[in-house]
């Protein structure tokens, strides 16, 4: 039994040591890496790719082919002779057209810079779910470690109420202490046991979060790598709003989202314009033909042969087409109006962007300089308080203070050092948000 218990505590020991450990940017990568809205909106940037490409082949000609074969009963017209006919003949023919577009109001390429604008809306709006999601990892990932603390805390002074109250049982068995001393002590016990459970259970949380923003598989346990202290205190707090709002706004990609789609909703009210000129399209054509009428040639019903069918019957055509737009119910003008709303709607849209960023950089300025405050302040009442502590518990040593001041202390010191911790993590959340839109690695 002992060598089985050994080997357990070997093992489970070796297990946690040989967890992988991710630090954040590995999480933020492979979050990134398996995100599906991400994958989602790359296709997106495909369609509107192949939009682009297939915009700029409207430049070159096109040219086709076609052929037919027919079987004609009765009257009709032989298409090759164009003479009314009333017998069963096999008809058919083939030819060639191409087609070439000289001028059609400027819209091919007006549709081309559309869709550049549009591809590029697309590229930055998969840069926004990038950020979000590298944000939201951020937030977990700090949460986690934030969690981490709170339990090693909660433990730290499980431990301390565990001697605690082993000390007022001892007295209480010799009569040093009263039963309420001793009850006392149990129910401090108790308060640190549902602490640290409460702690483990937001630490398993954090990390079951953490694991599905990576897509990854729960039950294949994992640890996060914690900075170094000195990196958690060493936090810049003089951020200037107006200089972040400026310098963040450039890339930010909501911002680039709305002014993308203002330039390509300007480029659409081109397009509707266009629909007001005339177009001019050249055009050519080669064709051919056969028909197994018979003719009457020196006497005798014949068929002439199909080769010299073919070649006897061979045609080119070359022109233009020009199209005057005069009356069309107004649909051109109309379509040109609904085309200059959406211009407007979307400058709007682009400002309402410009505006709602601006709100958030101020806010998160103002987050971070009251996140330092409030980190200074939990700071001052830790040390403030731990020194109390120290204090109390000397002069419970000797018999100066009862047991209900003295557990008092010690609630009071457990609360402060919680609150520390989160001030601490807010602060560093904080600051990492700045970060973020400054378009820093979001890495510790």
């Amino acid at each position: 039994m002992i060598l089985a218990a050994v080997f357990l505590l070997v093992f489970s020991a070796f297990t946690a040591n040989s967890q992988e450990k991710i630090t954040l940017q590995q999480a933020v990568d492979l979050t990134l890496q398996n995100n599906l809205q991400i994958k989602q909106s790359k296709l997106n940037e495909a369609l509107s790719e192949e939009d682009l490409k297939q915009s700029k082949l409207y430049f070159y000609p096109t040219l086709n082919a076609s052929t037919d074969l027919n079987y004609n009963f009765g009257r009709n017209i032989d298409p090759v002779s164009n003479d009314f006919v009333n017998e069963k003949t096999t008809t058919s023919s083939g030819g060639v057209n191409s087609s070439f577009p000289v001028f059609q109001g400027f819209r091919l390429w007006n549709q081309i810079s559309r869709f550049k604008y549009q591809l590029e809306a697309d590229k930055s709006a998969t840069k926004k779910i990038q950020n979000d999601l590298s944000l939201t990892v951020v937030t977990t990932y700090l949460q986690i470690l934030n969690n981490e603390d709170l339990l090693t805390a909660s433990q730290q002074q499980f431990e301390l109420a565990k001697l605690q109250l082993d000390r007022e049982q001892k007295q209480f068995d010799v009569g040093s202490k009263t039963l309420a001393d001793l009850s006392q002590a149990k129910s401090q016990m108790a308060t640190a046991e549902l602490n640290v459970t409460t702690a483990r259970n937001q630490l398993d949380i954090s990390y079951l979060n953490l694991a599905q923003l990576m897509e990854r598989d729960p039950a294949n346990p994992f640890e996060v790598v914690k900075p170094a202290i000195n990196q958690l205190v060493d936090l810049n707090s003089t951020y200037s709003a107006a200089e972040v709002y400026t310098k963040a706004s450039e890339n930010y990609p909501d911002i680039n989202i709305a002014k993308f789609r203002t330039l390509a909703a300007l480029k659409a009210v081109d397009i509707a314009k266009g629909d007001l000129y005339p177009r001019l399209t050249f055009g050519a054509n080669m064709s051919t033909g056969y028909s197994s009428r018979k003719n009457l040639v020196q006497g005798e019903l014949v068929t002439a042969k199909f080769s010299d069918q073919i070649s006897d019957n061979f045609r080119q055509t070359v022109g233009f087409t020009l199209s005057i737009p005069i009356f069309n119910n107004y649909s051109s003008r109309i379509g040109l109006r609904k085309a200059k709303i959406s211009y407007q709607n979307a400058q709007v849209s682009e400002q309402l962007a410009r505006n709602n960023f601006n709100k958030i950089i101020y806010q998160a300025v103002t987050d971070l300089r009251a996140a330092e405050s409030s980190y200074n302040s939990a700071n001052s009442a830790y040390q403030s308080s731990k020194d109390a502590f120290n204090a109390i518990q000397q002069r419970y040593g000797v018999g100066l203070v009862n047991s209900l001041d003295f557990n008092q202390a010690q609630t009071d010191l457990n609360q402060k050092e919680f609150n520390l911790i989160q001030a601490r993590y807010n602060l560093i959340f904080r600051n990492k948000i700045i970060d973020f839109y400054l378009g820093n690695p979001l890495t510790f």
